[in-house]
């Protein structure tokens, strides 16, 4: 939260890109703030690190999530076994 709110640096800051919002599907000329993995921030940020991206397109979450259970030859509480903490 701290880094979410601009109280601390996040680890990395990719600045220059164009970034598409995938809450609003606008693309916006912003920060990507990420620490510990983790998009915490579209806006004005700092960073340990920062990375130059010139233009180039950046799409924070998309990442294609979905699988298929059934490949698994398991039933849902028994994957949910096999997979979960």
């Amino acid at each position: 939260m701290a880094v979410a709110r601009g109280d601390e640096p996040a680890d990395l800051v990719l600045k220059g890109g164009h970034v598409l919002s995938v809450f609003t599907r606008e693309w916006l000329d912003v920060d990507v703030a990420v620490t510990g993995g983790h998009v915490v921030g579209l806006g004005s940020y700092r960073g340990v690190q920062t990375l130059e991206v010139e233009g180039g397109y950046v799409v924070p979450g998309f990442i294609d999530a979905h699988m298929h259970i059934e490949s698994s030859k398991l039933m849902f509480d028994q994957f949910a076994r096999a997979v979960l903490p």
